[in-house]
């Protein structure tokens, strides 16, 4: 089986999150056609893969959107409704493996929808003219305004064809100006604005997950980094989703039985003009953040909880970093207090 390549993302990528994630819950609601392969596909978070042998009723299996030879006037369009609300800065158009059954050209409109899904008199806005598309590549487009929050994607392809992922780099929607001053909340939830900024490592799964929704459903839907056969330790970075004050901590290491960490703890910093990307020498200073929750032994499949004098107060912080050590896997982080 043939595996994709990885390719230097554009900067708008960074520090953004797939809206169109279906582990996040993206789903594809309508589409014109998907003979050979459903929308479904599109919006899974692996990389697309190609099999040669591998065929199902319906012919060659694209791991992909695919409709059928258009033999009509008109083109195909599918509608996404998002994993959440949220900001769009780019696209990614990957069409990769299609190759004599790509679109030659494509096009993406937004829409708001404070309820449901889109009707016959939702308006939409064009955020990508038409515009070519080639074989087996990726299509980065960016997204002119940014300040404008969708719940929906409807993509075009001219005439028909296949697409192996959407990919739509954005920002959570997240009305703090309801949560109250003294409400408890989830800083690190992704759906409030949370995000991975820097890593060690990812081998096995990216730190984002540990900011996902719900528990996690297998060993493969939490942050998991290679056995290190070297000195130090792995860690990430997180941007709190609001500036906060944290009172509660829980480290899950649901799923991870001989593959947990030995000792977690956790660091933060108030850092109200940092960026999305951080330097060497500001991940080497992360180091001496202030320390939230000092090294804590992890046990294989548990949830871990943190309150009162266990949780240090260290003030408002905007990022935190996790420190697992020696290596090993978390499945969720939620760190609880209130916004500043």
């Amino acid at each position: 089986m043939l595996e994709t390549s990885t390719v230097t993302l554009p900067d708008f990528a960074a520090g953004a999150v797939n809206l169109a994630s279906a582990r996040l819950g993206a789903t594809g609601i309508f589409s014109t056609d998907e003979f050979f392969a459903p929308v479904s596909r599109m919006l899974n978070d692996d990389p697309a893969t190609f099999d040669p042998d591998l065929y199902d009723d319906n012919g060659k299996y694209m791991d992909g959107w695919e409709s059928r030879r258009k033999r009509v006037p008109g083109h195909d369009f599918a509608i996404i409704r998002l994993a959440m609300p949220g900001r769009i800065f780019g696209f990614d158009v990957d069409t990769r493996f299609f190759t004599g059954n790509y679109p030659p050209h494509g096009s993406i409109e937004a829409a708001f929808v404070a309820d449901g899904d889109p009707t016959e008199a939702t308006v939409w806005t064009e955020l990508v003219p038409k515009s070519a598309l080639g074989a087996s590549a990726q299509h980065f487009f960016v997204n002119a305004d940014t300040s404008k929050v969708w719940t929906h994607l409807r993509l075009h392809i001219y005439p028909d064809g296949g697409v192996a992922r959407l990919r739509v780099y954005g920002a959570a929607h997240f009305d703090w100006s309801k949560v109250g001053a003294t409400q408890e909340i989830d800083l690190a939830y992704i759906f409030h604005g949370a995000k991975s900024l820097a890593w060690s490592d990812a081998h096995y799964g990216h730190p984002d997950k540990i900011l996902s929704p719900g528990r996690g459903t297998n060993m493969g839907d939490g942050w998991e980094t290679k056995r290190r056969r070297g000195p130090g330790h792995d860690w990430a970075i997180i941007r709190l989703g609001h500036p906060g004050v944290i009172n509660r901590v829980l480290i899950d290491t649901h799923f991870y039985k001989g593959n947990y960490p030995d000792t977690c703890e956790l660091l933060g910093a108030y850092l109200p003009d940092a960026g999305d990307t951080f330097s060497e020498a500001e991940i080497s200073g992360s180091e001496q953040w202030q320390p939230i929750l000092t090294r804590q032994k992890m046990q294989m499949d548990a949830e871990h909880f943190y309150e009162g004098d266990k949780v240090q107060k260290v003030g408002p912080v905007t990022h935190v970093r996790i420190g697992v050590h020696p290596d090993g896997g978390v499945m969720r982080l939620r760190l609880f207090g209130t916004k500043v």
